[in-house]
Formats: structure tokens, sequence, C-alpha cells
């Protein structure tokens, strides 16, 4: 199958398991190949950059482009002998099964340290809970406050989108941080944007450059996506930053941040919700004392460290699949 609206050129393998009933506009399915053409090949040609390119170029619309099924059908592909294909594809594969088992341990980590957070600051099994009063809503000794009272939040901001000459590849530029660029996959740590600024930009609109371990979170439209950063960034202006003075402090802000109910912060439609920056610089912070604090960071820090390796792993195979692919369906690498 293959997007072929809004978000179009992306495959998936109807996998033997999967089980859903296939009645999307936007997918076009692709089925019953002959000997010629590897199922699997053709999914990673799609992927290739001559296959994204081609897939593109026939791509009509303006407010959102779609890919006909009569020009996907014209569609030219240069393919090598089905053994050949067979053997990029074994190749590729191995990247992706890698990406795909640490992905796997990088949920499991996160799940772990979720789960620790809810049993210590929802449930209030924290060490030392059966000697503690409740004191106005929570334990003797902690804080509830504005989240604004505990950090220094700043927000992002965009320079003007009509002059192009202030953006660039997040690669090369000053690191500017998107919603999309915490969607999907993301993960926990932000290591790269798909866009970046120039320091022209930077300077000339005074943006807002954020140092790495800043706690990143969502607010409009998307509401609710944590992220930390792992480097220096900037970031539009939907999205606060929480300023961690403090190492201790960021495992605990960031599971905070993650199970926050943000629908009790503004009203809540079927397409988007109202939560503007003081909102979220008000929004309700519960502050546990620093003994508890620093537990939890001593547990909780070297899951996140663990995640972080793991997070780099996949980036760096991803890179080298990426690199590959091209040079095995070109046949500039021999297989």
């Amino acid at each position: 199958m293959i997007t072929t609206r809004g978000t179009y050129g992306i495959p998936y393998i109807y996998k033997e398991y999967d089980k859903f009933y296939f009645a999307d506009g936007n997918l076009t399915w692709l089925k019953d190949f002959d000997d010629k053409l590897d199922a699997e090949y053709l999914y990673y040609w799609i992927n290739s950059y001559e296959g994204q390119k081609k897939i593109d170029a026939i791509a009509k619309g303006t407010a959102q482009k779609a890919v006909p099924i009569a020009l996907l059908k014209e569609i030219e592909i240069v393919i090598p002998e089905n053994p050949i294909q067979k053997k990029v594809v074994v190749i590729l594969k191995n990247y992706d099964q890698l990406i795909e088992n640490n992905k796997k341990q990088i949920k499991l980590l996160e799940e772990a340290a979720q789960r620790l957070y809810k049993e210590w600051f929802i449930d209030l099994r924290f060490p030392g809970y059966e000697n503690c009063k409740i004191v106005d809503g929570v334990p003797e000794g902690w804080s509830k406050d504005r989240a604004d009272n505990f950090f220094k939040i700043t927000i992002g901001k965009t320079p003007p989108r009509a002059e192009k000459q202030w953006f660039v590849d997040g690669s090369v530029g000053m690191p500017w941080l998107s919603i999309s660029d915490m969607g999907g996959n993301a993960g926990v740590y932000v290591f790269n944007t798909s866009e970046g600024l120039t320091s022209d930009a930077v300077q000339k609109y005074n943006m807002k450059v954020v140092p790495a371990g800043t706690v990143f979170v969502s607010f409009k439209l998307t509401v609710g996506r944590v992220a930390i950063a792992i480097k220096d960034m900037c970031t539009n202006e939907a999205i606060a930053h929480f300023c961690i003075e403090n190492d201790k402090l960021r495992a605990y802000t960031y599971c905070y941040l993650s199970n926050f109910e943000y629908d009790t912060l503004g009203n809540t439609s079927s397409i988007s919700k109202a939560v503007n920056s003081k909102i979220i610089k008000a929004m309700p912070f519960v502050m546990p004392n620093d003994d508890t604090i620093e537990k939890f960071s001593n547990v909780v820090d070297p899951i996140l460290n663990e995640i972080k390796v793991k997070q780099e792993i996949c980036n760096e195979l991803i890179e080298a699949r990426d690199r590959l692919l091209p040079k095995l369906m070109s046949g500039e690498v021999e297989v």
C-alpha cells in the first residue's frame, strides 16, 4: 500500500498477521506482482530518492496534492534480476530489524519510567509514604503552584515564512523544532529537526535559543507532546520551553508533563484545543520535596540515559541505511 493523498509516497507492506479493512481513498493498493518484481524491493524503491522524486513529479493539486492511480501505473522502474532484488532486500531488512529492535527496547524503557512515576506520584506510593501526611491535597513538604513559579518558561517563535532566506535544512542551521518533529516515533529526546534557521535569522528575530536538557511541551492544536532537547535549539510559537536549572528535576518534569491532563486547561473541540502561552505558564504544577525528587532521579535518569543511547543508535542505523539505499538501487554497491 502507498499513501496517495495529502502526505503521499509513504509505503507499507501488508503482513500476514495484519487485520484491517482497506477502505481509505487516501491509500492505493499494489498487488499481484509478477516474478520480475519483488514486493519488498518495490517498497524500498519507493522509499529511495529516485522513487520519491518520481512520485512527487506526478502529484497533482494545490491545496492538497494527490497521486492519481493512472499516473502511478505509468511510473517506470529499472530493476535488476530477481535474485539481486532479494539480496538488496535482505541487506536493508537487516538494518530495519535492528532499528525495530531498538525501538521496542526504547518503548519498554519508557514504560518502566512512566510506571514508576505513576506509582510514586499518582498513586502516592513514594518512598516513606506510610509516614507522610496529606496537607491541602499533597503530601506534607510538597508544593503546588503555577508552573512558572517553579521554572523559567519561554515560548518559541517563527520568522516570517514568506522570507525563505531565514530557513535552511535542520542539519546545517540552528535546529528549529516544530510539533511535527515531536510526533510519531520521534522519541523522548529530540536529536534532529526538519528545518533550521540561519544565524542571521536567530539574531534578527531575537530567537530564543534554549540549552540541551530543556523539556519541551506543545500547546497549540496538538497539545501535550513532550520531549527533551539533546542540543541547543529554537522552536516555533506552538512549543513551550521548561528550562531545567537542576538536572535532578529533569526526569520528574518530563514525566509530569507527559502525564498531565491538558484537557483541563482549555476548551476542547473536535478540531483543536485552545491553550495559549499564558495558560501553559499558569498550569498547576506539583513539586515534591528535594529528597523525593533526588530518589526518583537516581532511578529514572539511568533509564532515560539508556533511551538516549538507543535513540542515537537508531538514528545512526537509519542514516547508514538511507545512505546505502540509493547505492544499492543504482548498482553502485554490488551485492
